[in-house]
């Protein structure tokens, strides 16, 4: 069994370390295109999507997804803008009490994905802005490849 205290932890101290002094439709733009770059290396099938306070500043679907992965998207960033953290910290937790969204929130699963995926957009000393997110493959690999994409790009 995983150690979900533990993974919760780490992407707690991941989006300590991953928060911008800006966003721009630029920097959006800038980290799209890493992502698709990653995903190809890695032979990942995902629909990318990075949306600031609403506004979808970035939208790329490879070939091979759907429309279905489009929706799953927009599920998970309405988990992220409601609890502002990743939407994988949001599944875990409802793991170790073992409830359902619905269950523990009173908010539809038909609405809300607590799966991972989507990663806020944080802003030093404001908060969460928005939400950097994909769809395609299992969980882990989603926030996995968006959480070592956005390290990348702030080491610059």
């Amino acid at each position: 069994m995983e150690d979900y205290n533990k993974m919760i932890n780490d992407i707690k101290k991941q989006e300590e370390i991953i928060q911008f002094t800006e966003f721009t439709s630029e920097t959006a733009l800038e980290i799209g295109m890493l992502l698709i770059e990653k995903a190809r290396k890695e032979n990942l099938l995902l629909t990318i999507d990075i949306t600031k306070c609403g506004h979808q500043l970035f939208h790329y679907a490879f070939e091979g997804t759907t429309p279905d992965n489009d929706d799953w998207i927009v599920r998970k960033n309405r988990v992220v803008n409601r609890f502002w953290t990743s939407s994988l910290c949001v599944g875990l937790k409802l793991k170790l009490i073992d409830k359902t969204i619905d269950e523990k929130y009173f908010i539809s699963d038909k609405e809300y994905s607590a799966h991972g995926g989507a990663f806020p957009i944080i802003i030093k000393n404001v908060g969460v802005v928005g939400t950097i997110t994909s769809s395609g493959v299992d969980q882990i690999t989603e926030h996995n490849l968006i959480v070592g994409v956005l390290k990348e790009f702030l080491q610059k």
